[in-house]
């Protein structure tokens, strides 16, 4: 087969978009403790095997390339567009770029980003006044940085889902909740009532829809 587009062997963009990416979500999120650096470090390495696979070799599509050739005769599985696997399961027709997955893919990195900058700014206040973060997207969620991870590794999911990266994301949820577990049993021995007030009142990862009126 003649392929018009093969996108892949290159490992200088793997290390470079996984670069940009982990220290951009670094001077973010500013790892400090060893519960920081085991956060920062499962969701680098979610992003290095993404790109892995996006520009360096795509296993996934290799080990599906039986069943993708037989269902889908004239696909290029060397082509970039190939590697959006949505795209091509869904049937949808045009650049896969343009597509409403791939649009979502974006908001869901953009929130993540802008909630994992705004809960730190947050927290680092609150850690230097050795007060309890409460304010902007703590007052809706009591972990907001995780949450902020987890759509960020939805939007990597809906751009481009791997094999390796699909089963990272459960193992990585179960890891974010034992982890936010730990904060909060460290919490409620650092701040006592006041903490149980707060974990009373907002919710650990979903917000509510409306927020409850404060009890007095």
């Amino acid at each position: 087969m003649n392929h018009a587009e093969n996108a892949y062997g290159l490992w200088l963009l793997v290390v470079f978009n996984s670069a940009i990416f982990i220290m951009f979500a670094f001077s973010f999120f500013k790892p400090q403790t060893a519960r920081d650096w085991r956060t920062f470090g499962a969701f680098a390495a979610f992003v290095v095997a993404l790109f892995a696979e996006m520009y360096g070799f795509p296993l996934t599509i290799y080990l599906l390339s039986g069943w993708l050739q037989t269902r889908y005769p004239t696909l290029d599985l060397m082509s970039h567009n190939s590697g959006h696997l949505w795209a091509t399961l869904l049937g949808t027709k045009g650049d896969p770029h343009l597509g409403l997955l791939h649009i979502a893919s974006y908001v869901f990195l953009a929130a993540g980003f802008l909630l994992l900058s705004s809960a730190w700014n947050v927290l680092y206040h609150a850690q230097r006044q050795a007060k309890l973060a409460t304010a902007g997207p703590y007052a809706h969620v009591r972990h907001p940085q995780y949450l902020a991870f987890v759509l960020i590794l939805l939007g990597f999911l809906l751009q481009w889902p791997t094999l390796l990266t699909l089963l990272m994301f459960p193992v990585l949820l179960l890891m974010y909740a034992r982890l936010a577990s730990t904060e909060e049993a460290e919490m409620q021995t650092r701040f006592g009532d006041d903490y149980a007030r707060y974990a009373g009142q907002t919710p650990g990862f979903f917000p509510r829809l409306r927020r409850q009126p404060a009890t007095h």
